[in-house]
């Protein structure tokens, strides 16, 4: 308990970083300089004080100090939820290199679920880049089956690269399947359907996932985005036919579930 509780500390420090970069990433803003926060009505660099994750928001009550703009709800939720979902990790896992590979996951899909939901972007730096850190903690922490494992056990025995290599495998086996059934709308509707973030992002989940479990996440992905935006669609009365889903954040959500579930099988 006493180790989750310090991971759920951690995580509340690491979700003020992803609040950063929810922010900044898809504006194409350094997440690096400035190195201060700074507000985004105002452009005033935030106090330390001012900058404490949950405990910051909860004093200044939700407004910034400096021009009283309210801050968005999603800063002290973002920082909830990656404190929660490592505070989860080590609860399930214990203090061992899989409970960091989850806690890794975790924080890349909160990121991208915000990111999506707010500016319908899902940036780079947390896709491909997720998806190198995906195949380099698969070596780290072997999975011990895959398709991969499978077909090259007989000839190749070390279970490090096997590992790595059914990562990489599933990884370029998602992104095509969701790249093909985009170019299939494509040429069946004469408009995009899906997103290329949206296909980079699957790519990463097979990283994480392997195949069965990035395959399950984008079926439950897609029922989750199709019934959510239909109600959505129908209760405010959106234009079904120009309103963006933001289905890459149905998918992190749907990922985040698939990868604590998977965890520990």
């Amino acid at each position: 308990m006493i180790e989750a509780l310090l991971a759920a500390l951690f995580g509340l420090i690491i979700g003020s970083f992803l609040n950063v970069c929810i922010f900044r990433l898809p504006r194409d803003l350094s997440v690096i300089s400035p190195v201060r926060s700074f507000c985004p009505a105002c452009d005033t660099t935030i106090a330390w004080y001012d900058n404490l994750p949950i405990a910051s928001y909860v004093l200044l009550r939700g407004k910034c100090r400096h021009c009283a703009e309210t801050i968005p709800w999603r800063y002290p939720l973002v920082e909830l939820l990656t404190a929660a979902a490592f505070f989860a990790a080590v609860l399930k896992l214990g203090p061992h290199p899989a409970a960091i590979q989850l806690c890794v996951f975790s924080a890349i899909l909160i990121a991208l679920v915000f990111s999506d939901l707010e500016e319908r972007i899902l940036p780079d730096e947390f896709t491909l880049g997720g998806t190198i850190a995906g195949i380099a903690l698969a070596f780290w922490i072997p999975r011990h089956f895959g398709l991969v494992q499978i077909l090259l056990y007989p000839h190749l025995h070390n279970e490090r690269v096997l590992s790595a290599l059914d990562a990489a495998f599933s990884a370029g086996v998602c992104a095509f399947m969701l790249w093909a059934i985009g170019a299939l709308y494509f040429l069946v509707r004469h408009k995009e359907g899906l997103g290329f973030g949206d296909v980079k992002m699957v790519a990463m989940f097979g990283a994480f996932l392997g195949l069965q479990g990035a395959l399950f996440t984008m079926i439950v992905g897609s029922v989750l985005g199709s019934v959510i935006g239909i109600l959505y669609i129908f209760i405010l009365k959106k234009d079904a036919a120009s309103y963006e889903l933001p289905f890459g954040s149905f998918l992190g959500v749907a990922a985040l579930a698939v990868g604590f579930w998977q965890a520990g099988q």
